[in-house]
């Protein structure tokens, strides 16, 4: 395994809690780090952009005190999402907060910028950024990312169409740094399976809209609780590019999910409903396929708790 020198020995279990739109919050972020996981938020959920610095601030000073509280098991460390696209007019500004708070790990879509990379490595950050094939992942490192998050299959939100076992294999082949794998990953002997392929992390976000701490409406966690796979529709009608969300959700906008008309790619607006009048995110709401391995709303230590529990199970499993 690939895991980099500053987390190791940092986690509970090997796993990341992807930035969710909206739903990731302090909160949320502080309770994942607690609870032995990596915990992240996309910068662009603080708004407006001086309430990024507030985060910051908060989530540093609690994670310290808790650590000061807990030396025998210290929080995990953070990460912030960064849109690395030409729509995001905060990008600069949300840069620079991270070098100030020495943010531990840095996520990036939708772009890979050699001039980010450089900031973050100035104060000795990590960046990983997320990709769906090849061409996207090998620019990525060419422009000075350390790791990669390949979204497969299955993936909740902005997802890709192959296989984890192509979309891990093909990339090891010609990359040996930190890689976590997401798609449909929502249990503990997901995440070991996730590292039998040969990725270094599971990285897990629909399991975490169903936790008390996220900032997601009680009939958002409900509908995680009560779907599975089959309910997951692909489409890039909301935002621009293509997506997993709810069936419910696209119902209840009163669309019929087995005819979605396509949206121009080109007009990208990771906030509006493309050609409708739903807000993706808002109303119609991302999830992955994973989501029958959640049975409940519960708090971020107690879903933690299972997938560790799950996690430990399935290892000795296979040991046995």
């Amino acid at each position: 395994m690939s895991m980099p020198a500053s987390l190791k020995g940092k986690l509970r279990i090997p796993v990341i809690a992807s930035p969710l739109f909206i739903i990731s919050n302090p909160d949320l972020v502080i309770e994942q780090c607690k609870a032995g996981v990596i915990g992240s938020f996309p910068a662009l959920n603080a708004r407006p952009g001086p309430v990024l610095e507030e985060w910051l601030q908060r989530i540093t000073s609690e994670l310290a005190a808790w650590d000061k509280a807990h030396p025998e098991r210290p929080s995990a460390p953070f990460a912030v999402n960064q849109i690395v696209h030409k729509s995001n007019d905060r990008l600069q500004h949300d840069i620079d907060l991270c070098v100030k708070y020495k943010v531990p790990v840095v996520i990036t879509s939708l772009g890979a910028q050699e001039e980010l990379n450089k900031a973050i490595h100035s104060y000795g950050g990590i960046v990983l950024h997320d990709v769906i094939n090849q061409k996207f992942a090998r620019k990525a490192i060419e422009k000075g990312a350390d790791g990669l998050i390949l979204v497969a299959s299955g993936a909740g939100g902005h997802a890709g169409v192959q296989s984890p076992f192509a979309l891990v294999q093909e990339t090891r082949e010609w990359f040996d740094g930190p890689i976590a794998l997401s798609g449909a990953i929502a249990s503990g002997g997901a995440v070991l399976a996730a590292q039998a392929l040969g990725a270094d992390f599971g990285y897990i976000g629909s399991a975490f809209i169903a936790t008390k701490e996220a900032n997601a409406s009680e009939a958002y966690k409900n509908a995680i609780v009560e779907n599975a796979a089959e309910d997951i529709v692909y489409t890039n009608l909301f935002t621009g590019v293509h997506g997993n969300y709810l069936r419910p959700s696209i119902v209840n906008a009163g669309l019929d999910p087995e005819n979605l008309p396509q949206s121009d790619p080109s007009k990208m607006n990771f906030g509006s409903g493309g050609n409708t009048k739903a807000k993706a995110w808002k109303d119609i709401w991302g999830s992955g396929q994973g989501i029958g391995a959640v049975k409940s709303v519960v708090t971020t230590a107690e879903l933690v708790d299972r997938l560790a529990r799950e996690y430990e199970a399935a290892r000795r499993r296979i040991a046995a």
